[in-house]
Order: C-alpha cells, then sequence, then structure tokens
C-alpha cells in the first residue's frame, strides 16, 4: 500500500463525491444569480485535493464492522470533508490567517473581489461577511450528504448520535481556542498551560479529525460496545498525536508543505503544548523572548528565526516529539484491543498511525 489514504480508491472517489455534489449545488445557487457562485468557488478550491484523512477514518471504520464498500458510505464520507472545510474557512476568520493551502484564505479572496470591483464599504469586512456565509453552507451541506447518503436507514440512524455530537462539540471547542488565546497564562504552573492546552487539543481537533469520524463509520456499521470503547481510545491518542504534529509543523515546517507562511502560529500567538514546554525549558532569555515576541503580528522572518531557535533551545520540541510517539504506540495498542473487526481495516487503521504523526504530513 503506497498510503493508507488510498486503499479502496478512496480519495478519488471522495474528490468525484465533491465535486458531482458542489455541480448540483451550483445548480441550485444559480437561481439566486450569479454573484452567489462566489460563495461554491470559495469552497470548491478549499474541497480541490487534499488528505481526507477524516473521510478515510469514517471510511475504515464503517468497513472495519464487515460492512460492504458502497458509493453510499463514501457520500458519509465525503460529509465530513465538508465538516472539515467549514471549520477551515472560520478558523481562518478567526484567526484572521491570509492563505489556506497555499492560496487566500476565502475571507481573503471574497474581499479580494470587493476590491477589483471597486464596491463600496469595507473590502475586509465584505469579505469576512462571505467566508461566513461560505462556512455556514458547508455545514448546511454537511448534513444533506450524511442524510441523503443513501446508505441503509438504520445505519444512518445509529451513527447520528457521535454526528451530531461531533458538530456541536467543535464549535465547543472552536470557541474554546478563541478563549484560550484572550486568557493570559501569567503565574499559571506548567502543568496547567499543557492541561489548557490539550483541553484546546481535544476538543478542537482530536475528537473531530479522529474520534468521531472513525466512530460515526464504526456505529453507522454496528460495531459492539467494546470495539467501540477502544476505537474511542484509539481516536483520542492519534487525534492529539495528530496536532501536536501539527503544532511543529506550525513552527518549524516548511511553508510549502503546510501551506501557511512559516511561522504563522508564532504570529497569531497561539498557545499550545510546544509553548508550554518552551516557556518552561527556556532560559531567562529565551523565556523573555518568547513572551515579549509570540502573538506579534509584525514579526519578520528574522524574529521568527529568533524564536524557532529559542523553543528548540528550550527541549520542547525534543518533548512534544517524545509525546507524539507516547500517543501513537498507544493508539497502536487500543486498535489491537479490538475483536469484532476485520484485518483488512485493522491494517489500514495501523498504516493512517504513521502517516497521521509523520514529520510532514
Amino acid at each position: 500500500m503506497d498510503s493508507p489514504l488510498d486503499a479502496a480508491h478512496l480519495r478519488e472517489r471522495v474528490q468525484r463525491c465533491v465535486d458531482d455534489f458542489l455541480v448540483r449545488q451550483g445548480d441550485v445557487l444559480g437561481e439566486v444569480g450569479p454573484d452567489a457562485q462566489e460563495l461554491l468557488g470559495a469552497v470548491a478550491r478549499l474541497l480541490t485535493g487534499g488528505k481526507r484523512l477524516r473521510a478515510a477514518f469514517v471510511y475504515w471504520g464503517y468497513r472495519a464492522t464487515g460492512q460492504p464498500d458502497s458509493e453510499a458510505v463514501v457520500r458519509v464520507a465525503t460529509a465530513m470533508e465538508f465538516f472539515q472545510a467549514a471549520a477551515l474557512i472560520h478558523d481562518d476568520v478567526m484567526d484572521d490567517s491570509d492563505t489556506r493551502r497555499g492560496m487566500p484564505a476565502a475571507h481573503r479572496s471574497i474581499a479580494a473581489r470587493h476590491e477589483r470591483e471597486e464596491w463600496a464599504g469595507d473590502a475586509r469586512r465584505f469579505g469576512v461577511a462571505g467566508a461566513i456565509l461560505a462556512g455556514n453552507l458547508c455545514l448546511n451541506w454537511t448534513e444533506e450528504l450524511y442524510s441523503t447518503s443513501g446508505l441503509v436507514p438504520e445505519h444512518l440512524a445509529r451513527g447520528r448520535a457521535v454526528f451530531d455530537v461531533m458538530r456541536t462539540q467543535l464549535m465547543g471547542g472552536q470557541f474554546l481556542d478563541v478563549v484560550e488565546s484572550a486568557r493570559s497564562w501569567e503565574g499559571v504552573s506548567t502543568h496547567e498551560q499543557i492541561e489548557r492546552a490539550e483541553r484546546v487539543i481535544r476538543f478542537k481537533s482530536a475528537k473531530y479529525t479522529v474520534e468521531h469520524p472513525l466512530l460515526v463509520g464504526a456505529t453507522a456499521g454496528g460495531a459492539c460496545a467494546e470495539d467501540v470503547a477502544a476505537l474511542s481510545r484509539y481516536g483520542l491518542d492519534l487525534g492529539q498525536a495528530f496536532q501536536l504534529r501539527d503544532d511543529l509543523l506550525g513552527v518549524f515546517g516548511d511553508p510549502a508543505a503546510t501551506g501557511k507562511p512559516a511561522g504563522d502560529d508564532l504570529r497569531e500567538g497561539k498557545r499550545t503544548v510546544l509553548v508550554a514546554h518552551a516557556l518552561a525549558g527556556a532560559d531567562h532569555a529565551g523565556r523573555a523572548l518568547i513572551e515579549r515576541r509570540l502573538g506579534d503580528p509584525g514579526l519578520q522572518a528574522n524574529d521568527v528565526e529568533d524564536l524557532r531557535d529559542a523553543i528548540a533551545a528550550s527541549g520542547a520540541v525534543d518533548a512534544v516529539e517524545a509525546e507524539i510517539t507516547r500517543l501513537a504506540d498507544t493508539a497502536r495498542m487500543a486498535l489491537k484491543s479490538t475483536m469484532g473487526l476485520t484485518a483488512e481495516a485493522l491494517d489500514v487503521l495501523d498504516a493512517l498511525i504513521d502517516s497521521s504523526t509523520a514529520r510532514a504530513h
């Protein structure tokens, strides 16, 4: 298997489902008028390509129970891609990000049209309004794809509880991230800093990236309670490891691979597990530098490099790498504890541990 994400030709099938669905939605929006196509275009650009990680967890969670392959389960899996698109579009608005996947973020691309047309009002507010609506469309389409997927109604009903919890808890997790970005860490112990950062990871990323999509598929397929519990442990640990890797890439990653400017997380001042370890392990000068410059939107390339050096010297990178390894190991142990799942799906889910936590993903 070249990549577990390509098993069962899933990525190309999901892309085909995305494209076909957007064509139909283009017809629906066509009645509104040509201006509404701006929203469709923003979504289509974001959903072209990608890892399809969440779709893979839905699909293989379902297949793990012995259920057959079908275009219906691919449609359920594709619903997760629209859900992620909604989260990314709204996240970029909240973080005031310029780019996503190497392209202008949705609110930036929509604002650019306002500027080109020389329309009245504030281009930035226009872009934000358009992006919020594009994200809301993706949330609507997530529900539509799920409910009209063609999967056996009994199976859809079984997966519905997790599907609904996922959508509610992600919104809570997004707001938790906003709160933590505003709340000071001054006088807070390293243990509590890490605990707070991990809570954000759990509800903003780990659950909706791995655990919930996997359990949507597994519960829809009829997995027993013991296997659902084991898959939940696998999903939470792997989801946390995935986000820790993403946090490292947000500071040290290559923009060509991440699609975001170098050091963007430093400019946004994200209070991550990595930052908590850096503040705890840095010398006086390093800690002062991190406290002074973290969250400065005006950071230049040399400033980013200085912060990277301070974080690396603190031992924080090694600490986070060790935690990623530990979580990957415990996720694998949880997967091995399952009893009634198919060998093919278990092989893919095992391979997804390494691909989800790779040093470049």
